[in-house]
């Protein structure tokens, strides 16, 4: 397990001064990369094999809020590898050892030359080592689109978001948190979200236009960012 300390900075607060999912994501995120780089097996171990690692999904539960300047410990590991991918836990737990978060994801080891999976090197795999899942829940990986049409939040003016430089990371692609701040820019701020699920389909790019589609459920908000002929980047859902 690999655990450090931080700080929930004002700069990742909103308006009520609570840590924003968004800003969760991008630790967790952070977390999992030094992790690797303090194993030896980060980015500039990858790269120059031409392999990365490239998010499928999410599953975060949010237990409570964390607020401006609590101080927390963020957490990850591995449970399973099995050929290209790779499972991995995260959590946040405040000063008395309580978990406000657990969070769980799927990734794909990738050889972005010829943009296929790739199986997991057996130094890689084994410079971590796995544990036992944390006890939350785990739902299926797909998410499904509501098809009703009374769901689907009509506008007048359908939003584009034309891709630009600070959408992307190392990889030359939209990184995975940006998408969900894409999503958050379309659903309501003052309600507070239980759980995020994310389905990454397929990546997006500089010069790419993003079309968000909004759905309305009982419990539920769901995002569609999409291309402009309609095939969905990323699946976003927000349950309350």
């Amino acid at each position: 397990m690999y655990t450090y300390d931080i700080r929930v900075g004002f700069s990742q607060s909103d308006t009520k001064h609570n840590m924003t999912i968004p800003a969760i994501i991008d630790t967790y995120q952070d977390c999992s990369c030094f992790h690797s780089e303090d194993l030896g097996v980060g980015i500039y171990k990858l790269e120059p094999q031409k392999l990365v690692w490239v998010i499928n999904y999410w599953e975060v539960e949010f237990l409570r809020a964390p607020k401006y300047p609590e101080k927390l410990t963020v957490g990850t590991f591995p449970y399973e590898f099995k050929g290209f991918l790779g499972m991995r836990n995260f959590f946040l737990k405040d000063e008395q050892g309580e978990y406000i978060s657990k969070a769980n994801s799927l990734w794909c080891l990738m050889d972005w030359e010829n943009m296929r999976p790739a199986k997991v090197p057996a130094e890689i795999k084994d410079a971590y080592i796995s544990e036992d899942k944390l006890d939350m829940t785990y739902s299926p990986r797909k998410i499904s689109i509501p098809d009703e049409e009374d769901e689907r939040v009509k506008r007048d003016d359908e939003p584009v978001i034309f891709i630009e430089e600070h959408h992307l990371d190392s990889n030359g692609h939209v990184n995975n948190g940006q998408y969900i701040k894409i999503a958050f820019a379309y659903v309501p701020k003052d309600i507070e979200y239980k759980r995020l699920r994310v389905e990454y389909k397929t990546q997006a790019h500089l010069g790419d236009e993003i079309h968000p589609v909004l759905y309305t459920g009982k419990d539920f908000y769901t995002v569609v960012l999409s291309n402009n002929e309609g095939a969905p980047y990323a699946v976003i859902e927000l349950k309350y």
